[in-house]
C-alpha cells in the first residue's frame, strides 16, 4: 500500500468539508501542508474547522460558503474561486446529503441529485481551466450498485421516491461523472472512490440516520476520509484516469456505473441541466 505523498504547495479545494469525511480529509490533508479552500454551507462549522485545520507556519485555510441545493450559489462560488486562485490542483467534490422525502429545489431537481451530482457537475466545469495539471475526485459509494440512472430523467420522475434509491443514483452519477471526464478533459486526472461505511451526519431525518450516526462497526470519519486523501497526494502515474478506487485500490465496475455510452449521455444531460 503505497503511503501518502506530501501536499505542501497545493490548492486543495474541499466540499462539504465542515464534517464527515470531508472534514476528515480536510485537516489529514492540512498536515501534508496543503493550501486548504474549505467549502460548506455553515458558516460557524466553517470557520470552526478552518481554525482547527491552520498549521503553524503552514498556509492558513480559506473557507467560502455555498449551499449546493442552489445552483446560482454554486455558480457565485466558481466566481469566487476563479477570481481568488490561478490554478486548483486538487478538486475534492465530496458534498453529499439523503433526503427522507422526495424534494425539489428552486432550481427543480430532485434535491439528492443536485447537491451529490448536479451541484459537483457545476462547480468543476466553471473551475475546468483552473484545474488543468490538476486532479478532480469524486466521492462515491458501493451503494452506486442499486442506483438506476436515467440520463433524460436526472430527478427520477418516473419511479417511486426511496431515499436510499435517490442517493445510489447519485453515487452512480459520480461514477459516470469521473469516466467521462477523464475522457473529455485528458489534462486533468478524474478518479472516484468508495469511503466504505462510515458514521457520519449523512441522512439525518431518514431511517439510515442512526444507522450512520451510532452503528459501532462502522469506520470513523478519518478512516472513510484515507482513500480521497490517498488519491489527492499520490503519484499520479499510480492512479488511472476514470478509475474508481476504494482501500487505495482500483475496483472494477460493472453495469451501468462502467457504460461509457452512458457516462457520455449523462455527461450532456447535466451540463445542459446546469447550462
Amino acid at each position: 500500500m503505497t503511503a501518502a505523498a506530501d501536499l505542501e504547495g497545493r490548492t486543495v479545494v474541499v466540499t462539504g468539508a465542515t464534517s464527515g469525511i470531508g472534514r476528515a480529509a480536510a485537516l489529514a490533508m492540512a498536515d501534508l501542508g496543503a493550501r486548504l479552500v474549505l467549502v460548506g454551507r455553515d458558516r460557524a462549522r466553517l470557520a470552526e474547522t478552518a481554525h482547527r485545520a491552520a498549521r503553524p507556519g503552514g498556509p492558513q485555510p480559506e473557507a467560502h460558503a455555498a449551499d449546493f441545493t442552489e445552483l446560482r450559489r454554486v455558480r457565485e462560488l466558481g466566481e469566487e474561486l476563479r477570481a481568488r486562485y490561478g490554478r486548483i490542483d486538487v478538486l475534492a467534490a465530496n458534498a453529499g446529503a439523503m433526503y427522507a422525502s422526495h424534494t425539489v429545489t428552486a432550481d427543480g431537481f430532485e434535491a439528492t441529485m443536485q447537491v451529490n451530482h448536479l451541484a459537483g457537475f457545476l462547480l468543476a466545469g466553471l473551475l475546468r481551466d483552473r484545474l488543468a495539471g490538476g486532479r478532480l475526485i469524486l466521492t462515491s459509494s458501493d451503494a452506486h450498485r442499486q442506483g438506476r440512472i436515467a440520463a433524460d430523467d436526472l430527478s427520477g420522475d418516473r419511479h417511486r421516491y426511496g431515499a436510499g434509491r435517490a442517493y445510489a443514483t447519485s453515487k452512480q452519477a459520480n461514477i459516470l461523472t469521473a469516466r467521462e471526464a477523464a475522457r473529455r478533459w485528458p489534462d486533468v486526472l478524474a478518479v472516484s472512490y468508495h469511503p466504505g461505511q462510515v458514521r457520519t451526519r449523512i441522512g439525518r431525518g431518514t431511517v439510515s440516520s442512526a444507522y450512520f450516526r451510532y452503528n459501532p462497526f462502522l469506520r470513523s470519519a478519518a478512516k472513510g476520509a484515507d482513500t480521497l486523501v490517498w488519491l489527492a497526494s499520490a503519484p499520479a502515474g499510480d492512479l488511472v484516469p476514470g478509475g474508481y478506487y476504494a482501500n487505495r485500490r482500483l475496483r472494477p465496475v460493472g453495469g451501468p456505473a462502467g457504460d461509457d455510452a452512458l457516462a457520455a449521455k449523462l455527461w450532456d444531460a447535466s451540463a445542459a441541466a446546469t447550462a
